[in-house]
């Protein structure tokens, strides 16, 4: 019987035999014959088992390497939209629409800024997801016919900062929530909270692909009645919003509008360098208008619903006591257990579903992690890449337990920054595939992925973003800096990363073009 899934379930995986059967010849080095001969067991019972779920569909051998034609076969395209839904109905929206306030944001206000800048960034992310059947390129791999087999170490650092950093603020929001399910302050801490979603994390993306996507189809169902049922409980105290005095707090400016517009475009643009990660097993063939509006649908309509939500969140806690002390508790886990505090245990059961609720979003952005790891360094292409999703549980681990002591502070701080270098990567990457491959994605040498001496130099593509950054430091407007610009117009650093960046790669790519004719 053929081990291939079904084409409308998931990608044909590499075969078993991709992952090593035997265990590598021990060195010369002189060792106890025993623990050696334990060793090599232990070796070859772990590949052995790997070989099995690999030939069971169950774990994703296949890395970083381009996905061939015959193998790109999955026809179901509305997959796209339950993975990219399933991503983003859970609580991290709310988070991000809780930084509001901060901005001096009343409910209305906050709801256009969300609104207006979460339709116009999500362009990004869903026109690149068309990339994928036709290239058959995981996002950060395409990168390199633009940077290089080399020199997109540069922004594939930056992306894994960026994933990283995302995993751990949903790490932090998922403990904060486990946390405040006991009613014993300190019953259940946030550290073990934190653990308990890194790991079922990990073995959701150590599985791969097919697994990632027949999980995402399912995961959202009862975060949305979570949801449903928190709204419904707690509407009563959401119509207690914060009254702005147009004398004692003035109606917002423009600074405060862009910056956190930026706030927005943050949580939506890095989508953008990780989009066809999950669209390279569909068939080539695939209408690209379908990808694009499975994936905008996906990513925009839950995310201006929790966003706003969090906005009104936000705007209520001040005028309702209970839910102000359990803020200053679990911040963001507080609010939500004391807004279904009336249903009881059934809402406390909620509460422990509303913090899984981001492992889907969690999953796949490890996922994609995975991938970019071992694109970081050349040799790494040889590591499996479900080996990596243990490195991100070492490394997510730790960090969200410092960064749970001063969460919105580092919050704001982390999202402040992944705006800018995002936004000048994808002028880069479009430019490219606009002005000088024609839109083609034909043009695209398959063969040539790891090929320094055919791929492009990426002088170029390194020199436009760095350079753009002259002009966007004066215009950021952060909490540790206001530049002279932003100072009159309010954080306008990501519009300028993009088209700044944009014109300066035209006439340094032609330059390196005629210099080194690829």
């Amino acid at each position: 019987m053929s081990t291939e899934p079904k084409t409308d379930e998931g990608p044909a995986p590499s075969k078993a035999s991709d992952v090593p059967s035997t265990p590598p010849a021990a060195d010369d080095t002189p060792t106890n014959h025993d623990n050696n001969g334990n060793n090599n067991t232990r070796k070859t019972r772990l590949r052995t088992l790997l070989s099995k779920a690999a030939a069971f569909g169950r774990v994703e051998v296949r890395g970083i390497t381009p996905i061939p034609v015959k193998e790109r076969t999955v026809t179901r395209t509305v997959n796209v939209f339950t993975l990219w839904w399933s991503m983003n109905t859970n609580i991290l929206g709310i988070t991000f629409g809780l930084l509001a306030p901060v901005y001096g944001l009343a409910l209305r206000d906050a709801s256009l800024v969300i609104l207006f800048f979460t339709l116009l960034t999500t362009i990004l992310p869903a026109y690149l997801a068309t990339w994928g059947p036709r290239i058959g390129m995981r996002q950060m791999l395409q990168a390199r016919y633009s940077f290089g087999r080399y020199l997109v170490s540069v922004p594939v650092l930056l992306n894994l900062a960026t994933l990283m950093g995302f995993c751990v603020i949903m790490a932090v929001v998922g403990g904060l929530c486990l946390s405040s399910v006991p009613e014993d302050a300190g019953a259940l801490s946030v550290t073990v909270g934190i653990v308990v979603i890194a790991v079922v994390t990990v073995g959701i993306s150590f599985c791969g692909f097919t697994v990632l996507h027949v999980y995402e189809r399912y995961a959202w169902i009862p975060a949305t009645v979570a949801l449903i049922v928190a709204v419904g409980t707690g509407g009563g105290e959401l119509r207690k919003q914060v009254v702005y005095d147009e004398v004692e707090r003035p109606p917002p400016t423009a600074a405060a509008v862009l910056s956190f517009g930026m706030i927005v475009a943050s949580y939506m643009v890095p989508w953008a360098c990780l989009s066809s990660d999950f669209t390279t097993y569909l068939r080539p063939d695939t209408s690209s208008t379908k990808i694009f509006t499975y994936t905008y649908l996906g990513l925009a309509l839950p995310t201006i619903l929790l966003m706003t939500l969090g906005a009104a969140i936000g705007n209520a806690i001040p005028n309702v006591p209970a839910w102000q002390a359990a803020y200053d508790r679990t911040l963001v886990g507080g609010v939500l257990a004391a807004m279904l505090a009336p249903a009881g245990g059934f809402g406390k059961f909620l509460v422990v579903i509303l913090s899984f609720s981001l492992l889907g979003n969690m999953a796949a952005t490890s996922y994609s992690i995975t991938l970019n790891l071992q694109l970081l360094l050349p040799w790494l292409v040889k590591v499996p890449r479900y080996l990596f999703s243990i490195v991100f549980a070492a490394v997510v681990i730790p960090v969200a337990i410092k960064a749970a002591g001063e969460f919105f502070e580092n919050l704001e701080n982390f999202v402040a920054l992944i705006g800018y270098w995002s936004s000048a990567f994808l002028a880069i990457v479009l430019v490219e595939h606009f002005v000088f491959r024609g839109g083609d994605c034909a043009a695209y040498e398959f063969d040539a992925w790891n090929d320094a001496k055919r791929l492009p130099w990426g002088v170029a593509a390194l020199a436009a973003g760095v350079l753009s950054f002259g002009l966007v430091v004066p215009s950021m407007a952060q909490v540790w800096w206001t530049g002279p610009i932003a100072e009159t117009t309010g954080d306008i650093g990501f519009e300028l990363a993009f088209a700044v960046s944009g014109v300066l790669y035209v006439p340094l790519r032609w330059v390196e073009r005629r210099w080194t004719g690829r």
